[in-house]
This record gives structure tokens, sequence and C-alpha cells, in this order.
């Protein structure tokens, strides 16, 4: 379970609670350090305050939903009935008004990490031999397991979530990293051209394509010889 919080003594508290019922608690006090740390470690649900040092929790809440179909709880300050819908609109499974009972936090949590087998169920995408479960993020060549890391594994679901648009590489940075530094850009390079060597040693090449300093496409199997392309917003 990941918390992303800049209170200390919310972080705190929250840590206390839900160690208390067994869960493993990570707590990030910005938006970049929750994205980062949410690919890195994949939590089974995220805890999310909407006012943040470093932006708007809206912003955090769209790129997590890029690569992540873990539940997110919003636990915030805010009270306008404005700000619930549009957090809820936006990807949230539920929202909470600070301050909170625990007792209703704990419920709120089970709630969320009970999952009936058919509401899980999520489409496959298919390019080539690429195949991709949208809701477990199995990968595989031709049948077998494509080993990724964590961050490459969130860079190929976005295009995956885009496949057949063009999709920029200040989209991919924020959506993973949260962050605009020009590292960051060199960082999504080598992500790509890691990518790119484990899909051709599967025998699945020149499915990432580049348009150079603008950002990558995952071409579908109908598109291989169109070279007209959409660009997501």
């Amino acid at each position: 379970m990941l918390v992303v919080d800049d209170d200390p003594a919310v972080g705190r508290l929250l840590r206390v609670l839900l160690e208390g019922e067994r869960y493993k608690v990570l707590w990030r006090r910005s938006g970049a350090e929750g994205l980062a740390e949410g690919v890195e470690s994949r939590p089974d649900v995220f805890i999310l305050e909407l006012d943040l040092p470093d932006g708007d929790g809206f912003a955090v809440l769209g790129a997590l939903r890029q690569w992540s179909e873990a539940p997110v709880m919003i636990l915030s300050t805010r009270t306008a009935v404005q700000d619930i819908v549009r957090a809820l609109d936006s990807g949230a499974n539920d929202y909470l008004v600070k301050p909170f009972a625990p007792e209703e936090l704990a419920a709120r949590l089970r709630a969320l990490l009970r999952c009936e087998p058919s509401a899980c169920d999520g489409p496959l995408l298919v390019s080539g031999a690429l195949r991709i479960d949208m809701a477990t993020r199995e990968m595989t060549v031709g049948g077998t397991p494509l080993r990724l890391t964590a961050t490459e594994e969130a860079v190929l679901y976005i295009l995956a979530r885009h496949a057949g648009k063009l999709v920029p590489r200040g989209f991919l940075v924020r959506s993973v990293w949260g962050a605009r530094e020009p590292s960051k850009v060199h960082d999504l390079h080598v992500h790509i051209f890691r990518l790119r060597r484990k899909l051709e040693e599967h025998g699945a090449g020149n499915l990432i394509r580049e348009e150079e300093g603008i950002g990558y496409t995952l071409a579908l199997a109908a598109d291989h010889g169109h070279a007209e392309l959409r660009t997501v917003p």
C-alpha cells in the first residue's frame, strides 16, 4: 500500500493504523516521489491527498491511471462536492474526507481490495506476437513471458493503452515519473531502447516506433504499413 501525502502527522498516523491492520505501508510526500515509488513497488492500493507540494493531486491521479488499475482512495481535506465528483470521474475508486474514523478507513480499504473474478477480467491487446493482459499486466511474446523491469513494464503498458497513437515523450515522462527534468527524457530513451531489444530477442521487433524528438508509438499489426498516426491528446 502506498500513501502519498506531505503531512508528516498524517503519514505517521496512517503507517501506525495500517500496519496494525497487517498492511505493508510505503509513504511518499510528493506526487513525483509517489509516482516513482508506485512504478517500482506496484502497490495493491494507493491513498492519495489532492493537495501536494509539487502540484495538484488530480495530475498524479491522471498520470497513475495511465499505467495502473490498482484501487485509489483519495484521502483529502477538500470537502467540495465538485472535487469529490471530479476525483471519482478521473479514476479514483473512493473518497474519504479528513479527519476520518480509523475503522471507516479500514473498512473502505477492505472493500477496495475485494474483487470478484468477473470484475477483474480485462481485455487483451494483441499486436503481432505480443499479447498484453490489460488487467493482470501479463505480457507475452509468442507465448513466452516478457521479462521486464517495473519501469519498462509501465512504459509498455502506457504505449499499449494508446496503441496506434503517437504518445509524446513529455506525456510518458509525466505519467511514469511525475517530473519534467531533461534527465528523465534520457531515462525514457534508455528504457525504450531496452524494451525494443527485449522485444526483438523474442522475434517482435519494430513494434515500438519513434517519431524523432516527439514521441513513440506501439504499432498494431494492422498499422505496420500505415504511416498516418494520431497523437495522444
